[in-house]
């Protein structure tokens, strides 16, 4: 853009001296001082024009036109406070909630995993006649991991509530089993330390433990030297090797990695102990993986027949198995709020309808006196640019606050709910959603200027008529689509209310009233072939010990153990094959049992949990 290097005091002198030499001239030439002056100015033309000219090639005019239009548009706001707070307050609203919940799906469903390449990340069941998906038994695993020609790395993992101590204090907490592969497939390596070493990895080898960021910080005093770090988990020690990112949290909420593969193989291919994560090879899509392992499983099932559950293999995006049946709901919020700012935009429309009725004879006589529609469209967005931007730092202001407060009022279980935050992406959709708001209302508000006739404007504003039936058509017509959305919103509204208040009518099997529950781990001493029968008889008794202790405690009435607390258990619970019996006689050996589960129609596969009948019934079942 050409810019000149003269200032303006020295054009106007520049031309001063112009006119004077011109004067000169005609005076030389016989002509009077006044009438020289007046043929000097005559000649060259408007004096002030030319100094316009100048001003605007050292401008940029549509920058000044915009800075004095959002002049104006903050001196309308503060001078009608009783519209801009409406209009602010209505459209913060809708902005605010937006964001909220758009924070949650980010977090939840847009969110990419922190891995390398983390769409090659996939999760991996076998999959039986009926549809159902387990876990992997141990030897099918293996048959996947030394057959496939699609996966760069495949691994299995476990994980459950363990007693760790030797260090600062013995807490509980979760700990995860993994195959030599689980790091690798994850594409993550230690902050501190090392990953296991192969005589770490292999039955009877040494045992070694990898822990989380929090409990090294917490537990460990943050401490960079690790070989003098020993703790015992369910009464094995084992040398802490290893510290992994804070970031790191696979399976969420674990705080230490163990090797699964220091414990003898499992030969059963009907125990679906181990989940499986796999990372697809470059170039392979999932369908390619999925069609590989599927093969596989086919040949597995011919070769075991009876022996094997699967005759089928499951292979999904790690992102898709995380949120599992989240996606639906969260999406239809995210679109409820988004009706929601729609219901709000239509709401400042309305305003917008009034307002401009009311200085339609001010925006005709900026059209008379030569502004163009360019120049009032401008004039429009700057208005409404203004009054969504302060609209718009209310609502991000709402939206940080209730980002705070939603993780403690969505369910516990809502996967990665703990990046629900105010972050870059969250605030680029805020600014998205301020400036449609702006563009709309603002060529909404142009379009209702454009429509008006100059002259029966200025003409009814003569006779003090702020109105028109167009406006008022217009304005009912606002309502009317206000009122349909707004019924819309309060329809699933409502149908959301009912469910939930199905959902907490439901009894849940059993009474919980004065109901107490606690979560234990007992040490488990293992040797090297599994519990022994006087490691199970020392199990059994103290279990029994523990009731008793309990049931004496004054005030209870009964007592009772099981592997999992009811409703609370989630993925936490085993799986298996149970065997209708019809009143035949129940099997006495797993031998008879494997002949009883070759009757498919007798057979089915159900979570289940352990328990325990105390002094009395305290889930008291109906």
């Amino acid at each position: 853009m050409f810019r000149s290097k003269r200032s303006p005091d020295d054009f106007a002198e520049e031309i001063k001296a112009h006119l004077e030499l011109e004067a000169d001239e005609l005076k030389h030439e016989g002509v009077s001082e006044d009438e020289a002056h007046r043929r000097a100015r005559v000649e060259f033309g408007n004096v002030s024009t030319a100094q316009e000219r100048f001003y605007l090639r050292n401008r940029v005019v549509w920058f000044d036109n915009l800075v004095r239009d959002i002049r104006f548009a903050i001196r309308q706001l503060v001078k009608n406070p009783g519209y801009a707070a409406a209009a602010i307050l209505t459209l913060a609203l809708g902005i605010g909630a937006s964001t909220s919940i758009f924070s949650v799906a980010n977090a939840v469903l847009l969110r990419p995993l922190p891995y390398p390449n983390a769409k090659q990340v996939v999760r991996v069941w076998e999959q039986m006649p009926n549809g159902h998906r387990p876990n992997l038994a141990e030897s099918n695993f293996e048959d996947f991991l030394t057959q496939n020609n699609t996966f760069a790395s495949l691994a299995a993992y476990d994980y459950g509530v363990v007693s760790v101590s030797g260090t600062s204090e013995p807490v509980r907490v979760n700990a995860a089993a993994v195959s030599s592969g689980f790091f690798p497939t994850l594409g993550v390596q230690p902050l501190h330390g090392r990953l296991f070493a192969a005589d770490e990895q292999r039955p009877h080898g040494a045992p070694a433990v990898i822990v989380s960021y929090g409990y090294w910080q917490r537990y460990l005093d943050s401490a960079a030297d690790l070989s003098k770090f020993h703790v015992d988990i369910e009464g094995s020690s084992y040398s802490v090797v290893g510290v992994m990112p804070a970031e790191f949290d696979f399976p969420s909420g674990v705080a230490a990695w163990i090797s699964r593969d220091v414990d003898p193989p499992h030969p059963s291919r009907t125990a679906h102990n181990w989940r499986v994560l796999g990372r697809v090879r470059d170039g392979v899509t999932v369908a390619q993986a999925r069609a590989n392992l599927s093969a596989i499983a086919r040949r597995i099932r011919n070769q075991y027949g009876t022996e094997v559950d699967l005759n089928d293999a499951a292979v999904v995006p790690l992102s898709d198995a995380i949120v599992g049946d989240v996606r639906p709901a969260l999406l239809t919020l995210l679109g409820a709020v988004g009706l929601l700012l729609l219901v709000a935009c239509a709401n400042v429309a309305g305003l917008l309808v009034a307002r401009t009725s009311a200085r339609c004879k001010e925006l005709a006589i900026r059209a008379a006196l030569g502004a163009g529609r360019g120049r009032l469209i401008q004039q429009c967005l700057a208005e409404s640019f203004t009054l969504s931007l302060a609209a718009g730092v209310l609502g991000i202001l709402m939206a940080a606050v209730c980002a705070r407060l939603l993780p403690a009022i969505l369910p516990a279980n809502l996967p990665r709910h703990e990046g629900i935050a105010i972050n870059p992406a969250v605030l680029f959709f805020a600014l998205a959603a301020i400036a449609a708001v702006a563009v709309a209302l603002g060529l909404f508000a142009a379009w209702r200027v454009g429509r008006s006739d100059l002259q029966d404007t200025l003409s009814a504003g003569s006779r003090g008529h702020t109105g028109s039936r167009v406006s008022q058509r217009l304005r009912s017509l606002l309502v009317i689509g206000e009122i349909a959305t707004t019924l819309v919103i309060l329809v699933g509204a409502g149908l959301l209310g009912r469910s939930f208040l199905r959902l907490i009518a439901t009894s849940p099997g059993f009474r919980p009233e004065s109901l107490i529950t606690m979560e234990f781990s007992p040490p488990i001493s293992q040797g090297q072939d599994g519990m022994d029968q006087a490691a199970i008889a020392r199990q059994v008794h103290l279990l029994d010990d523990i009731v008793a202790r309990l049931s004496a405690v004054p005030g209870a009435a009964s007592v009772g153990l099981a592997g999992a607390l009811p409703v609370a258990a989630g993925d936490n619970l085993a799986d298996g094959v149970f065997v209708i019996l019809n009143g035949d006689k129940p099997p006495a050996t797993f031998d008879e049992f494997g002949r009883m589960a070759q009757i498919h129609s007798q057979t089915g596969h159900a979570l289940y949990d352990v328990a325990m009948r105390g002094t009395s019934r305290p889930w008291a079942f109906p």
